[in-house]
């Protein structure tokens, strides 16, 4: 059965959102004991690509119910109208590739629920 994101409402975003950010921070902690294991680390203790991962979520108008629940539950358009979430994992570290996979995990579960949510990532 195919999710209706029309129907959500603001508990509901919270709800997706609570795990989205659950499933982030997981997969960054299961990606550096990856990488901790594989290489016992670097001096920095993580892999050195510098850069950052986010996730959008497009196709959504704000003017709709389901824009304004979106506002309401926190999320913020970025220039282009598109829902942007930086660093879904709020991981400290520099690791282009450890913030990836956070934000793949957090945009997977968001397409999970129906929504079309990417990975976005910027070398720095």
């Amino acid at each position: 059965m195919e999710n209706n994101i029309n129907t959500y409402d603001v508990d509901t975003l919270n709800n997706i959102k609570e795990e989205a950010i659950l499933a982030a921070k997981q997969a960054v902690e299961n990606y550096l004991t990856k990488w901790n294991k594989m290489t016992g680390g670097n001096s920095y203790g993580e892999p050195i690509y510098c850069g950052f991962a986010y996730t959008k979520i497009y196709n959504i108008k704000g003017n709709t119910k389901l824009g304004r629940a979106m506002k309401a539950a926190g999320f913020k358009k970025d220039y282009t109208g598109n829902y942007l979430i930086w660093n879904p994992a709020n991981y400290h570290g520099q690791s282009m590739d450890v913030k990836e996979a956070g934000a793949n995990a957090y945009s997977e579960v968001f397409t999970k629920y129906g929504f079309d949510a990417h990975t976005n990532v910027r070398a720095d």
